[in-house]
């Protein structure tokens, strides 16, 4: 039979306290422990490991690329320990610290506004959130939860969706009364049409004219590294965007922005999903709260 090892957990506490202090010393004073008795249990655990965790030195201890991945996963396999107690003791409430990566448009005209309604109903979570298109990876950037528009890449990763947003075509009153308002999508290809600089999945503007998809490459003559700069380039005259209706809804009732061959929409909405690691009916109750709550408060039509 096997030897059942209970002290992996302590292990892995001890491994990440030495991480997140910087060393042995520091470590050891949390623990009651002598530097030297740390330095031998990471060393076992190193062994037991087949991996070196740490470049040692006289005057610094970094972290390998091997010992950064062990850290990420022990982390959360240690916070998962503890929702785990708390759950079976019936204590779990959502708390500790939330880090959410979510895109410009979702970001700022929808989640950063609630960011009050969810304090006050969760006062034990502390929020951490980033706003930006780059898609980020969960497991470097230690994020919790990221949300994600469009198609969503195969991966790891537990995606819950939270709702279709619609696509229209706008540009500024100025823009127009300069350069014409384009009426087919042929026109289109006389205008300056919006892009961005970095990959997408999608980077044409799908059309449906008599049923048939067209679609319309934005040109290099003018090009952004997110929607919201894009929505600021259009609002200052220079050119015809694509966005979420949400999005510049604002915009559009104001006069600011002007809706354009939207008889040529195709109706198909983006999917807005919101990804996270781990398994869907065993996540902590910090992440689970603010998923409910999303779903619940977020309006992407």
């Amino acid at each position: 039979m096997a030897r059942l090892d209970t002290n992996r957990s302590g292990e892995m506490e001890v491994f990440v306290r030495v991480v997140e202090r910087g060393g042995f010393s520091a470590a050891a004073k949390d623990f009651n422990m002598t530097p030297s008795a740390v330095s031998k249990l990471v060393g076992r655990l190193e062994d037991r490991l087949s991996a070196r965790l740490f470049n040692r030195s006289t005057r610094r201890l970094l972290v390998t690329v091997e010992g950064q991945r062990y850290y990420d996963r022990s982390v959360r396999i240690l916070a998962d320990m503890r929702e785990a107690e708390e759950e079976a003791a019936n204590i779990v409430q959502p708390k500790g610290k939330l880090r959410v990566s979510v895109n410009m448009p979702v970001g700022l005209h929808r989640i950063l506004p609630l960011v009050p309604e969810f304090q006050t109903l969760y006062p034990n979570v502390d929020l951490d959130i980033t706003v930006s298109d780059k898609v980020v990876d969960l497991y470097e950037e230690r994020a919790d939860i990221a949300i994600r528009s469009g198609p969503l890449q195969s991966s790891g990763l537990i995606a819950r969706k939270l709702g279709e947003c619609r696509m229209v075509i706008a540009a500024a009153p100025g823009y127009l009364e300069r350069h014409g308002v384009p009426q087919s999508i042929e026109d289109l290809n006389e205008h300056v049409l919006i892009g961005y600089n970095f990959p997408r999945a999608i980077s044409e503007w799908p059309f449906d004219v008599n049923g048939e998809i067209k679609t319309v490459m934005p040109g290099g003559k003018t090009c952004v590294g997110d929607a919201e700069s894009a929505r600021m380039v259009a609002l200052a005259g220079g050119g015809i965007v694509r966005l979420a209706a949400f999005h510049i809804r604002e915009d559009v009732n104001a006069g600011a922005l002007k809706v354009l061959v939207d008889q040529f929409n195709t109706g198909i909405g983006v999917e807005i999903h919101a990804v996270y690691i781990g398994q869907g009916g065993n996540m902590p109750a910090r992440v689970r709260a603010f998923l409910d709550f999303c779903i619940e408060r977020v309006d992407l039509t």
